[in-house]
């Protein structure tokens, strides 16, 4: 298990426990991102503050979550990224993609506006 999930107000906060975000742990994210999303969570906050270290893999596993939850009217948001990794999805655009949050709060707060 990759992800620990608890609940913040209307939104599920997913936890990576990995600290290396990587191909070992990627098909792990999306199986149970996907698996969240078929138990009906609409509004799922990934928050990244226990990880140090991302890959091409991980992050591809992390688009092909959101364009499943996109396709089963959900959504996927983004939390808790140090500054090297929000450095690289800005790199490669995902902050275009993905709706990126300093605290997995601030994240869930934002479902209610």
């Amino acid at each position: 298990m990759i992800l620990t999930t608890n609940t913040n107000k209307n939104a599920l906060i997913a936890n990576v426990e990995a600290k290396e975000a990587n191909l070992t742990v990627a098909d792990n994210l999306k199986e149970e991102l996907v698996a969240l999303i078929d138990k009906g969570n609409k509004f799922i906050v990934v928050n990244f503050e226990n990880v140090v270290y991302v890959d091409s893999s991980f992050l591809g596993a992390l688009v092909s979550s959101l364009k499943y939850a996109i396709a089963n009217q959900a959504d996927i948001v983004i939390a808790g990224l140090n500054k090297d990794i929000f450095a690289l999805f800005q790199l490669i655009r995902l902050d275009k993609a993905f709706k990126i949050f300093t605290t997995a709060d601030e994240a869930a707060a934002s479902k209610a506006l």
